[in-house]
């Protein structure tokens, strides 16, 4: 039975991203060795969504007050990239992590399931 997911995420600045989510954004971690961190990441949840275009998977960071967490990341290193917009579904926005990787953020309104 799956007990778990990894994400992967591809950079330019493998060192600069692992040091965001790991100093920036609080992500517990085991150094593998090597420097090569593994994150814990909160409860998570998966979607799917219809599409026109190629298959394609997004990560987004879910927090319970979006306008608190982008004050919080202020002067970080983490850029937020795009307006807070009202989805009905949840405030979003995107960041964009040291190698230039962008990453949703978003407050869901939307009932949110168990945990596996």
């Amino acid at each position: 039975m799956i007990d778990g997911a990894h994400v992967i995420l591809s950079s330019t600045d493998p060192d600069g991203d692992r040091a965001a989510l790991r100093d920036v954004l609080g992500l517990p971690h085991v150094d593998v060795g090597g420097g090569w961190l593994i994150f814990g990441l909160p409860p998570a949840e998966v979607a799917v969504h219809p599409t026109d275009g190629p298959p394609s998977h997004e990560l987004y960071f879910m927090c319970d007050d979006v306008e608190a967490t982008i004050a919080e990341l202020d002067g970080t290193g983490v850029e937020v990239t795009e307006p807070v917009t009202d989805e009905g579904w949840g405030l979003l926005t995107r960041l964009r992590l040291p190698g230039g990787s962008e990453v949703g953020l978003y407050q869901p309104r939307h009932e949110r399931p168990p945990q596996a």
